[in-house]
């Protein structure tokens, strides 16, 4: 099993920063992706970014390209999602998620997922 833990989320006027930060403990070494995820209120939870095991690969939603970089520390198994320029849409719940079948932008890829931290940008 693998427990994930995010923090970070508070509230920004538009045009700030934030960094979340997830934290893996467990079987981290079954992991070979992880990402964020985000639910808007009233809308369905959506793919924002993703990092392979060893950093070397990104990939991110058109929404936030430019703005969010999602990167890890593995000497403390955790994953950040830096978040600059953000805008009020970039509101919801933020997840960190953690699979073995490597890339995916769907939620059924990832067998492992944090508690959910609230961002909300104000504008």
């Amino acid at each position: 099993q693998v427990q994930l833990v995010e923090s970070g989320g508070g509230l920004v006027q538009a045009g700030g920063s934030l960094r979340l930060s997830c934290a893996a403990s467990g079987r981290t070494s079954s992991i070979s992706a992880m990402a964020w995820f985000r639910r808007a209120p009233g809308k369905e939870r959506e793919f924002v970014a993703f990092i392979n095991r060893s950093g070397s690969s990104t990939i991110y939603t058109d929404s936030v390209k430019g703005r969010f970089t999602i990167s890890k520390d593995s000497a403390k198994n955790t994953v950040y999602l830096q978040m600059n320029s953000l805008k009020p849409e970039d509101t919801a719940v933020y997840y960190c998620a953690a699979g073995g079948r490597g890339y995916s932008r769907s939620e059924i890829a990832y067998d492992y997922w944090g508690q959910g931290t609230q961002v909300t940008v104000s504008s």
